[in-house]
């Protein structure tokens, strides 16, 4: 049984206690006592802490999870190598100024596992996607198009996210990371950034939309919008090849049931032949990427998203945020409707 530490009792740490199978949650940490204590009562005999150096040099803590703010994702997934732990941390792993390559270093010398959340590969949409397109039935890959967005909530412009030194950045970095590790999973390594990056509506100082055009060496593209202000939370995600399409709607939750269609070409062209697949229920990325994880740390899987992957997703990100002509400023500082939250 995996003696498992949670660093970050949030919203996110509380989903990936919840994740935990083949394991056992013995340290919940927050900086906020409560959270921590909240967490801790939901598991039998897990203690609640505040400081994360406590938490990760525990004996009794074979893996850490990293679900703070990304201001504290590489100092702690740091702190728990360090101590020769495990590491499950949230994307984006790092702030786009934070050095993942000496944690790359780092994982490399402990002889450690570093899993990055990406959770969106594990979607039972997302790997049916990856086994059709395996199996060749897509043919050669030619472009891939993706939205991924929500609406805020009032108050939105004041919470961290919005804060560039404690996020790093705004929705490119928040949900559109998923965005281009998605891309990059299917389409390859990124070798050209064009597109735009603003605030549009929210009255912060990091984006609320980003629209990125992403480039292959082989040619390949993908289309790419971020957006906080989408206001009915939305996830679509189509990959086309030369024998035909795939369409994965909805992550379940507020952003409608999952759901995948396969548009196969005909020799004749014409309408397609078309198969759909629904996932409806809970989503069980998370448990399914847990599962994933202890299969790496047992040597019988290799990472799918590891710390080289981030790295790249933020090396997209720290171009995107380079271009040139970027809106810093919302058109109208209206008071926003009631949106649904971000989930």
């Amino acid at each position: 049984m995996t003696r498992v530490a949670i660093v970050g009792c949030g919203l996110i740490g509380a989903k990936r206690a919840r994740a935990l199978t083949e394991a056992r949650l013995v340290v919940a940490c927050d900086v906020d006592r409560g959270r921590a204590e909240r967490l801790a009562a939901e598991h039998a005999s897990c203690r609640a802490v505040v400081d994360p150096r406590e938490a990760v040099a525990a004996d009794d803590v074979d893996v850490v999870i990293v679900a703070t703010i990304n201001d504290a994702l590489a100092e702690t997934t740091q702190l728990a190598l360090s101590a020769g732990k495990h590491v499950l941390v949230e994307k984006p792993a790092a702030r786009p100024n934070d050095d993942l390559l000496a944690l790359i270093t780092l994982a490399r010398t402990a002889k450690r596992v570093v899993k990055v959340g990406f959770n969106h590969r594990f979607h039972p949409g997302a790997q049916k996607m990856r086994a059709i397109v395996d199996a060749g039935e897509l043919g050669e890959l030619m472009f891939l198009r993706a939205r991924y967005g929500h609406g805020g909530r009032l108050g939105y412009e004041r919470e961290w996210r919005a804060d560039p030194q404690r996020a790093g950045g705004g929705e490119l970095l928040d949900q559109g990371v998923h965005l281009i590790d998605l891309a990059r999973w299917f389409l390859g390594d990124v070798a050209e950034v064009s597109g735009h990056v603003g605030t549009f509506f929210w009255d912060m100082p990091v984006e609320d939309n980003a629209f990125l055009v992403l480039r292959t060496r082989e040619e390949r593209v993908a289309l790419l919008h971020a957006s906080c202000s989408e206001w009915k939370n939305m996830f679509s995600l189509e990959l086309y090849g030369r024998d035909g399409k795939l369409q994965l709607d909805g992550l379940g939750g507020s952003y409608g049931v999952e759901k995948l269609t396969h548009y196969r070409m005909l020799p004749q062209m014409g309408p397609p032949e078309t198969e759909t697949w629904e996932y409806p229920g809970e989503d069980v990325s998370w448990r399914e990427e847990w599962r994933h994880f202890l299969g790496c740390i047992e040597g019988r899987e290799q990472p799918l998203g590891d710390l080289g992957d981030a790295h790249a997703a933020l090396e997209v990100v720290r171009r995107a945020y380079a271009l040139p002509g970027r809106r810093s400023r919302p058109i109208d500082r209206r008071k926003p409707p009631s949106p649904e939250g971000h989930s």
